[in-house]
This record gives C-alpha cells, structure tokens and sequence, in this order.
C-alpha cells in the first residue's frame, strides 16, 4: 500500500518547509509514504528547497497554470507513481499534517472512496464571522447540488483512492474541490469527511483577490458543474420558471377578456405567448443537453479504461526493466555461440 502525498506549490518557499516536517512518514496500515512537489510555476526557491528537503518526487510547470491544473497534474502523476491513496494537502501549511493517517483511515477501512478533512470553520479564529456565514451557506449549497454531506466543501485537504482518482476529471480551471465533490456525487462515490486541525495562517489566500470575487467564481463553478453533470434537471428548472412567467401575463389577459375588456391587454398575451415559447425551447435544450451529458458519460468511461491501460502498461514495462537488470546480460559471439556477462578464464 502506497501512499502519496502531492502539495501543489507556488512560491512556497516560506512555508515549505514546516509543511514538509509535519507529515509523517510512518502511517499504520501503509507500507510507503512519498510525497510530491508540484511547482506551478515558482519563481522563489521553492524547487531547490523542496531537493534539499528530501522529496521523493517533483511536477513542474513552466509557468503559473493555476490550482485546478495543477491538482489534476498531481494527480496524474502519483497514479503513473502506483499510487493506491493519494493525499492532497497545501503549501502554506495550512493544514495539519499531523492529521493524514486520521484523514487516510476511511479508505483503508474500506468506507470511502474520497475523504474530504473538515477544518471545522466556525472555530477558526483568524476567520471573520461574515467569511464563516458565507462558507456555511456556500457548503449547503455545494451538498444539494453534489448530493454528498461533507461539511466544509471547499477544504483542499482531501484523500482519495487510487479508483476514484481514475474516474475524477476536473475541467474546472478554478478550483478542484467543488467540481470533484459534484463529480463524485454524481459517479456514486462514497465520499466521508473526518475533522482536522489547522494551522495560523502564513499568507493570504492566493485563490482569490477579495470574497467577490471568490463567490463569484465559485457560484458560477457550481453552476457549471451543476449544469454539466446534471443538465436536464438544471434546463427543466430554468424552463418551467419562464414557463410560470410566461403563464402569469396571459391569465391576466384572459380574465380582462372573461370581463370583456380584452381591448388593451394584449401586450400581456405577447409577452406571455414569448416567455413561454422561451420555456419549451429552454425545455428542449436541456433535453439535447441531457443527451450530449450521455456521450460525455461514454467519454468519460473511455478516458478511464485508457487511464487503466496506460498505467498497466507503465507498469509492466517497469517489471521488465528491473527483471533485465537483474537477469546476467547475454551476447552473441560470431562464431553464434552464446556467452554470459560473466566470463571465466580457462587454463
């Protein structure tokens, strides 16, 4: 049992390494822990810090492609690396690393695919009492649209099994963390949340410039989301809503008529007739949206299946490799008698 543990970085080099010394390299149940650096772009000392440091392992960017890229190279990596749990935790040392094996036992208990850890927000002192109510709200919101009950949804100390790395696909070039608990909902994955401690802050958050902003992303992340995995239901919502809309002019315009005064009411029977053409069509997109969401489903299991490939493959050629190592080298003499790496001298 492999565990990997990948810490996205971008000019970490402050934090780095208390974050590196609060991860324990022992965790009952696991036979390996390795951790891997992924650089996004850095241009501090981070990568050079992180070699001296020890890591076992390190992704570069050659430029700042953002969180959600850098997550999903992460995690593409510590897969091809055998992975069978994989650990995301931030550079800034935000989150306990004293926590994993509390953070890892659900999967190696058998009882979730993803574990997500919850800081427990609402005893976080450095969080003003407006970013609580609004992470709160934010969470409910996330739970209804992902169908999962994890408190804190945007926490990015999370833990994954090697199978649903293989089918999480974030596209998002925001953030992971809302996309995957919608995507994970969405597949049947067994999510579960265990509570975790974290540190003072070190910076200010590098996600967002201001909470505007953050909601702004965030909500439209969700919609999104929403909208790919679940698009008839999101169309259907949106059309009967025009739809009632629509209804509303048109029984105005048909009780002025009842009363026979129909006579300057019919701007209320157009816009009525429009709201509600609007509707079945919006109906209808999501109908076809519906469809497509079938094709990106068979995608989906395609892209998986090449993922498994790829990584069996990757595998055994490793095997073969380390076998021919292993195994005396050979040669042909031009006489075409065969003789080992090894010679002997005769009298």
């Amino acid at each position: 049992m492999k565990l990997i543990v990948q810490i996205p970085c971008y000019n970490e080099e402050g934090a780095l390494r208390q974050t590196l010394a609060d991860i324990p390299r022992v965790i009952e149940g696991v036979d390996e822990v390795e951790i891997l650096i992924v650089d996004d772009g850095s241009a501090d000392l981070t990568v050079p810090l992180a070699l001296q440091l020890g890591v076992d392992h390190i992704v570069r960017h050659t430029n700042n492609k953002g969180l959600a890229r850098t997550f999903r190279s992460g995690v593409e990596a510590a897969l091809g690396l055998g992975a069978d749990i994989i650990v995301n935790t931030d550079g800034d040392n935000q989150y306990a690393g004293r926590d994993i094996p509390k953070l890892v036992q659900p999967i190696l208990d058998g009882e979730a695919d993803i574990v997500v850890g919850d800081r427990q927000t609402d005893g976080i002192s450095h969080f003003s009492p407006f970013k609580k109510a609004l992470q709160r709200l934010g969470s409910r919101m996330v739970r209804l649209a992902s169908g999962t009950r994890v408190p804190d949804t945007v926490s990015g100390f999370r833990a994954l099994s090697r199978e649903a790395a293989l089918q999480i696909n974030i596209v998002s070039p925001f953030s992971y963390t809302i996309e995957m608990l919608i995507q994970a909902g969405r597949k049947g994955l067994a999510v579960a949340s265990v509570p975790i401690a974290t540190n003072a802050a070190t910076r200010e958050s590098r996600l967002f410039k201001s909470v505007p902003q953050f909601l702004r992303c965030s909500v439209w992340t969700m919609l999104r989301m929403y909208s790919m995995y679940r698009p008839f239901k999101a169309f259907l919502l949106i059309g009967m809503g025009l739809s009632v809309a629509g209804l509303l002019p048109i029984l105005r315009f048909l009780y002025f008529y009842a009363l026979d005064d129909g006579q300057g009411h019919v701007q209320s029977l157009i816009l009525g007739g429009v709201l509600l053409v609007i509707g079945l069509t919006t109906f209808l997109i999501g109908l076809l949206a519906d469809l497509i969401g079938f094709n990106r489903q068979l995608i989906e299991m395609t892209l998986e299946k090449v993922r498994r490939l790829e990584l069996t493959q990757g595998e055994l050629d490793q095997a073969l490799a380390e076998r021919a190592d292993k195994e005396p080298r050979t040669g042909i003499r031009r006489d075409g008698a065969r003789t080992s790496g090894t010679s002997r001298k005769t009298a």
